[in-house]
């Protein structure tokens, strides 16, 4: 078995609703779904979302196909509880994704970059066909592939990759320290408990992941 990261990249046409809104709000970073299932053209999916619920809330609220929703407020975001119609053109990133030895692994991050990130575990011949009829508008990058069965967290979200590299490029990580938080707030243009909260954030992942030994 083999395992492997890919981000499909989307054009802006071919993103749904709800990927289009995490794209354009700036309340909204990311959403990672932490598992679901599709059945007879209706999905179920539970997620965690990175941002204000305020931003999100509205849209599902006015999407026909959103059968059931339920939001459960966390200091960091909020997680969702979601029902909705696939439709004719519908994608189930659980389900459509895979074939008889392939299975897509949650969590699955759709990015405000336009690009959605999973794993995939299988046989290597299944692993290299499962992505070769891609939705028009949608590209494929493999990130890396493992020969282990194997997965990895979420990386830092855009925002909080944004603010690790502006607090570098100010010299808050050089010993001594050039600059302070201050000036990282000031470069991103926002208030300073927000860049702290970024890069405390970003800088747990990015260490979880040298910790872990994660690909």
């Amino acid at each position: 078995m083999k395992s492997m990261r890919v981000a499909l990249a989307h054009d802006e046409e071919a993103l749904s609703p709800i990927h289009e809104r995490i794209c354009t709000s700036p309340d909204l970073e990311r959403e990672i779904i932490l598992g679901g299932q599709s059945v007879d053209g209706v999905e179920t999916i539970t997620s965690f979302v990175d941002g204000d619920a305020d931003a999100y809330e509205p849209l599902i609220a006015g999407l026909e196909s959103v059968l059931e929703y339920d939001i459960a407020h966390d200091d960091d975001g909020f997680f969702l509880y979601l029902r909705q119609e696939l439709g004719p053109r519908g994608l189930s990133l659980l389900n459509a994704l895979a074939q008889d030895t392939v299975v897509v692994v949650p969590p699955i991050e759709v990015r405000s970059d336009r690009t959605i990130r999973m794993t995939v575990v299988g046989h290597p011949t299944a692993l290299s066909s499962v992505f070769e009829d891609l939705t028009d508008g949608v590209t494929m990058d493999v990130q890396w592939v493992s020969d282990d069965v194997t997965v990895t967290e979420p990386s830092v979200s855009d925002r909080q990759r944004a603010a690790l590299q502006t607090a570098w490029d100010v010299g808050f990580y050089e010993v001594p320290r050039r600059n302070g938080i201050e000036a990282v707030a000031d470069e991103l243009d926002c208030a300073v408990s927000t860049a702290s909260e970024l890069l405390r954030r970003g800088e747990a992942s990015a260490i979880g992941r040298i910790l872990d030994g994660s690909p």
